[in-house]
């Protein structure tokens, strides 16, 4: 069956932007965002955004590198929100204009829920209100103990007080219908985008993403993360959903110093890098994984793999 999709996804820092572009180049592909912060405008250090040090605030999409056209990237200000059904209504319009023009579409992110939606589609779970989901994130950043509770978790068998956007997530559903995600996610889904892409994880040891993410979080802060933050504290944004983010408000505000705010955004990013490669290994079933960084030449295989499927002309020796 001839593939037009592909998801290029891992954990934080792992290197899977740099091959999403490597592979569009050698494709003629356009990358897709899936990642749910880089979707944002304003924060493109924060997120690890490919755009991070090239655009600010200011720029409107749409948006390339090097004549690789980017979409779903820095398109929404920090004065507005997306439920997951509405990024998956954009990424439908996105594959659907790349695949018209003859381009394959190469998805790329570390977003499970976003990844998830893409290749399954979603529950029918009703629209949420904005005072549900303002509530909800409220009780979650001021009391998590009182969203499990709400929600009759225990903390010492839940991951989701770990992870902050699930657990509102989980806490806004349940607030709106009365009814736990658990039920709505065992109902049929429906709205798949890409059932069919091939899937590729870019998933480097555990150590070898430390030393990333301690080398990249200096240099963050030095090409803007503290404006940024700023900026996230004038629109109000929900500081949580962005690992560094609330870090760097703390900081702002006097609540923490320099140092203590760097090593909570580091042991966060590395809390978060390790939730994300437990559910890439129990939710992501790939058909290649890459164990290391990637490079270019990681990209012959799946070119190869295009040709036997007549895909494409392959990749040259």
């Amino acid at each position: 069956m001839k593939r037009t999709s592909y998801i290029v996804a891992g954990p934080t820092a792992s290197g899977k932007s740099e091959f999403a572009h490597a592979l569009a180049r050698a494709v003629d592909g356009v990358v897709i965002n899936c990642d749910s912060v880089q979707i944002y405008r304003g924060i493109e250090n924060i997120s690890a955004s490919p755009f991070a040090g090239i655009i600010g605030a200011e720029h409107v999409p749409p948006l390339q590198i090097d004549g690789i056209p980017y979409r779903l990237f820095s398109i929404l200000p920090l004065t507005e929100q997306i439920s997951v059904a509405g990024y998956l209504e954009l990424a439908r319009t996105e594959y659907s204009a790349a695949i018209s023009s003859g381009k394959p579409a190469i998805f790329v992110g570390g977003t499970g829920f976003y990844i998830n939606a893409l290749i399954h589609g979603l529950s029918p779970i009703p629209e949420i209100s904005k005072q549900n989901r303002a509530r909800a994130r409220e009780i979650v950043k001021n009391a998590p103990e009182n969203a499990m509770e709400l929600l009759n978790l225990k903390p010492q068998t839940s991951n989701l007080k770990l992870d902050p956007q699930r657990l509102a997530r989980a806490l806004e559903v349940f607030l709106e219908t009365g009814r736990p995600l658990s039920e709505w996610q065992a109902l049929p889904r429906r709205g798949a985008v890409i059932p069919d892409a091939t899937k590729i994880l870019i998933n480097p040891h555990k150590d070898i993403l430390a030393a990333r993410i301690a080398k990249r979080i200096p240099e963050m802060l030095a090409n803007g993360a503290l404006d940024e933050a700023r900026a996230i504290i004038a629109a109000n944004w929900p500081d949580e959903r962005a690992i560094g983010a609330s870090e760097l408000v703390k900081f702002i505000h006097g609540e923490t110093d320099e140092k203590t705010m760097l090593e909570n955004w580091s042991l966060r990013t590395n809390q978060y890098a390790k939730r994300q490669r437990t559910w890439f290994r129990t939710q992501f079933a790939a058909d290649l994984e890459i164990p290391h960084v990637p490079t270019e030449k990681d990209i012959i295989p799946l070119l190869r793999r295009g040709v036997a499927e007549g895909d494409g002309e392959g990749y040259p020796e």
